[in-house]
């Protein structure tokens, strides 16, 4: 097993348990940690992808793209979290509302 093929293997499992998390939990901070733990997969998936076989260098298009798509999701997280906030405060629970089926 090659270190490449680890970290894609990793980054499978960190996507899968945040994909669990982001559908058993009601919690929105728990979402929200549940769905960085899932982009944190991809970018480990995505660095395993970038590593190329024969001792050549590393391609910097995905780890180009690692690198955006954190910045991106340190932004969404901030995001995320105000409008959590803003809820819990309004409706004194951080968590959505159930839909009510007449």
């Amino acid at each position: 097993m090659n270190a490449a093929f680890f970290y894609a293997l990793v980054g499978v499992g960190l996507f899968c348990t945040g994909l669990y998390a982001l559908i058993v939990y009601a919690h929105l901070l728990r979402k929200i940690l549940a769905l960085n733990i899932m982009g944190s997969g991809i970018f480990l998936v995505l660095v395993a992808l970038a590593k190329r076989t024969g001792g050549m260098a590393a391609d910097p298009v995905p780890l180009a793209m690692v690198i955006t798509g954190i910045v991106v999701t340190v932004s969404a997280t901030a995001l995320a979290l105000t409008l959590m906030l803003r809820l819990a405060a309004k409706t004194g629970r951080a968590e959505l509302p159930e839909e009510r089926r007449e």
